[in-house]
């Protein structure tokens, strides 16, 4: 106990009298030095005893779950960057946990987003060609949450940014850089989240969690661990993964997890397999991935924890481009390959007891992302083969400091105060280089230059409690700087820099036992990247170019939700309303000038703020537990999203948004069994909510059956037959963009009837 209040004296005198974010690494200088003293066991009414008893009081009751049981509660941290009940947050949040995506069978994001309405993840079909369109070359593109997409959603893995995608001419790279066999929890945020997170977050935030050690090693296990096996009928993908984690000491504890996949194209309902821009059926297909996963966690007394962290995701896919043979090209091939790496290290410290704070979290993280694009052309004589190899890095440090102030006053008031600061610096670089270039250009070039990019940011968030209601107001102050390298770029290259204010304000009222209201604000911001702001092209043959543009604004969002919540024994019942006002959208690579092919006037294109756009929608969830019957229980839920959008400029429907979806599930579980029937529905695409003449994909409604067998103690069975009634069907996110003259519409198509089996060992 001396030693522990030393380390409270300690902190006490590292802050100074007013907040300044060199507190926080004068408090990790004195936290290191003194805690080394402290005894290893925990002190009985500590934070991490507390943690670990309501640890096993969820275990336990998931293990003797019972209809009129207390409702299990989701625990979070993306929505505060602090673990929180998700039911107090006045946000909308889904929870998918390793349960569930082991259940489901969810092997990639695009499925971990196929029963959450108003979310999709788009995937094209690898058909692409060596000079043609960017649909198809990124696979599972990214995340579109409420109908915003891209980098206007945020991608996190344990709170460290994942690469941003990046579409020039007809190259595209995705954000797919996961393995989800390395996680055990993910978190999807909807709404803007630039308060806590800054840019990127205005249409929302997606924090994959890794594994860690603690989730194996339960029930006093001083080594643990897991093993699986999989096979995916929609791509003949299959899996092997195998974890294991261990305590060494009582302040030491690790874990390793790996995994290899192989898989083929993504199946579809395509009948012509011929060659040539006809063809439906998908391309011949490779895909590789390897997935490692390493993690040391020190925790030399109750109120300080380390955790260290390597991760490393490879994944590479070959492809025979029969879509694109021709006339003229007798063989198309390309490969494409997306690599991260990262290490980082996260502390922190509770009961401190200081003036300024009880608690302490700090975060440093460097991760480095390659991908590359590389498409070869034979073609008939005269006609030259051709290469083309385009490469896209990033490559980015990351600090995150965090201190959290209990507060309280009163009898029934109370709160939290966190503040913090964040930093990251990135370096982001492009490649293109190969043989043959067309006429007026030459080999190697960029499409933009070699760019630092550097964001500082302060925030702080407040929860206020007072009695039956409570407040959360926050603000995050944030400067962004882009720096292009000037040296050897054909260009005129423009740096660009400026500031944000993003406040939230988000309000509860518990009616009662059961029932909560909620509304929150948030206001958001998305700065332009590297591409947008000093894309160059010029071919001074054909008469056209791209021009950077030093005057670019970052987007901005207002952004409103009200929501109702309802916990009662057998019921869960969710309800939100959502709108939002965005401004100065960059729409990239306009036409502002000249004609395409005119000599004395050529076309000039650029990437401009242009849009103003409105999306507003709902959502509603409900889950009903019907009790016991025929041996099991029996439970049903349900999800609907709607949302709907208008670009004020031009008054037409903003065609990002999917349409309206409605999900509903029956499950029965016994002790052994468990047995899920699902329906989804999607309705069809509408002419007015989409651009003229475009192909609007049809209403239609899958049934996917699947169920568990828990053979024996850590040993479960999983099989799953989805699309089960063999439907053929289509989803907006992908097919946009096909004209409705297209002939190749199946090409776009989901896949048919297909199973999936996966076995499970823990240990």
């Amino acid at each position: 106990m001396a030693s522990a209040a030393a380390e409270r004296a300690c902190f006490k005198a590292s802050f100074p009298s007013v907040i300044h974010p060199l507190a926080l690494a004068c408090a990790l200088v004195c936290a290191t030095t003194a805690v080394q003293a402290q005894q290893a066991q925990p002190e009985p009414n500590s934070a991490a005893v507390k943690v670990a008893q309501a640890n096993t009081a969820i275990q336990i009751a998931a293990a003797h779950a019972d209809r009129n049981a207390p409702v299990m509660r989701d625990v979070v941290v993306s929505a505060s960057r602090d673990e929180q009940d998700a039911d107090s947050l006045p946000m909308t949040v889904d929870v998918i946990d390793a349960k569930q995506m082991e259940e489901d069978q969810i092997g990639d994001i695009r499925e971990l987003a196929t029963k959450l309405p108003n979310v999709e993840v788009a995937r094209s079909p690898a058909r692409f060609s060596l000079a043609g369109l960017s649909t198809g070359r990124d696979q599972n593109s990214g995340f579109n949450i409420r109908g915003l997409d891209g980098n206007r959603v945020l991608m996190l893995v344990d709170g460290v940014r994942l690469p941003r995608s990046y579409t020039f001419s007809a190259n595209s790279f995705g954000r797919d850089y996961l393995d989800l066999g390395l996680v055990q929890r993910v978190e999807v945020l909807r709404g803007s989240v630039p308060a806590l997170y800054g840019s990127d977050g205005m249409g929302g935030l997606v924090n994959f969690i890794t594994m860690q050690p603690d989730d194996l090693l339960k029930d006093g296990k001083t080594i643990g661990g897991r093993v699986s096996a999989s096979y995916d009928g929609s791509d003949n993908g299959k899996r092997v993964g195998a974890t294991i984690a261990g305590r060494a000491s009582p302040e030491w504890s690790w874990l390793v997890s790996a995994g290899i996949g192989r898989s083929s194209a993504l199946e579809n309902m395509g009948s012509n397999s011929a060659n040539g821009a006809l063809r439906t059926t998908p391309n011949p297909e490779k895909d590789k991935s390897h997935s490692l996963l390493g993690r040391l966690v020190y925790t030399p007394s109750a109120v300080q924890k380390h955790v260290f962290t390597l991760e490393n995701v490879d994944k590479h896919a070959d492809y025979d481009l029969l879509s694109a043979r021709s006339a003229t090209v007798t063989d198309s091939q390309a490969q494409t390959t997306m690599k991260r790496w990262r290490a980082s290290w996260q502390g922190e410290w509770r009961d401190l007891n200081t003036a300024l704070a009880d608690e302490i979290k700090l975060m440093a993280s460097y991760q480095s992302s390659d991908s590359r694009e590389f498409v070869t052309e034979t073609r008939t004589p005269p006609l030259a083969y051709r290469e083309r190899d385009v490469t896209y890095d990033e490559d980015a440090l990351q600090l995150h400091a965090q201190a959290g102030k209990t507060l309280r006053w009163g009898a029934n008031s109370s709160g939290k105060f966190t503040y913090g600061v964040d930093y990251l610096r990135g370096k982001v670089v492009n490649t293109q280089d190969g043989i043959t270039p067309p006429a007026g250009e030459s080999f190697p070039l960029k499409r933009f230059p070699d760019t630092t990019e550097t964001s500082t940011a302060l925030f702080a968030q407040a929860e206020l409690h007072y009695g039956a209601f409570s407040l959360t107001p926050g603000v995050r102050a944030e400067h962004y700087s882009i720096k292009p390298k000037q040296q050897g770029f054909g260009g005129t290259v423009v740096s660009n820099s400026d500031s944000a204010i993003s406040p939230k304000l988000g309000a509860m009222f518990q009616m009662n036992d059961a029932w909560s209201v909620y509304g929150n604000y948030a206001a958001g911001f998305r700065a332009p990247n590297a591409g947008q702001i000093n894309a160059f092209f010029e071919n001074p043959l054909a008469f056209y170019k791209s021009i950077p543009n030093p005057d670019l604004k970052p987007e901005k969002s207002n952004t409103f939700e009200l929501g109702l919540r309802g916990r009662l024994n057998a019921l869960r019942l969710d309800a939100a309303a959502f709108t939002g006002r965005y401004k100065d959208f960059i729409q990239d690579q306009v036409q502002v000038a000249g004609q395409y092919g005119d000599r004395n006037n050529p076309a000039v294109f650029q990437s401009v703020n242009l849009n103003r756009v409105h999306i507003s929608g709902f959502e509603l969830k409900a889950d009903y537990d019907w009790g016991q019957f025929a041996g099991g229980n029996w439970r049903t839920n349900a999800a609907y999203g709607y949302t709907k959008g208008t670009d004020k400029n031009t008054n037409k429907p903003v065609d990002t948004i999917s349409p309206q979806q409605f999900v509903l599930g029956v499950r029965y579980d016994r002790s052994t069994v468990g047995v899920q029937l699902s329906a989804s529905h999607w309705a069809g695409k509408k002419a007015k909510d989409a651009a003229a003449g475009a192909w609007l994909s049809p209403s239609a409604t899958v049934v996917d059956l699947s169920a568990q067998w828990r053979i024996r103690p850590g040993t479960r069975l999983n099989v799953g037959v989805y699309n089960l009634t063999d439907k053929k069907y289509w989803r907006w996110a992908d097919v946009r963009g096909l004209t409705g003259t297209t002939q190749i519409a199946d090409a776009y198509s989901q896949p048919g009837r297909n199973v999936r089996v996966s076995l499970v060992q823990d240990f």
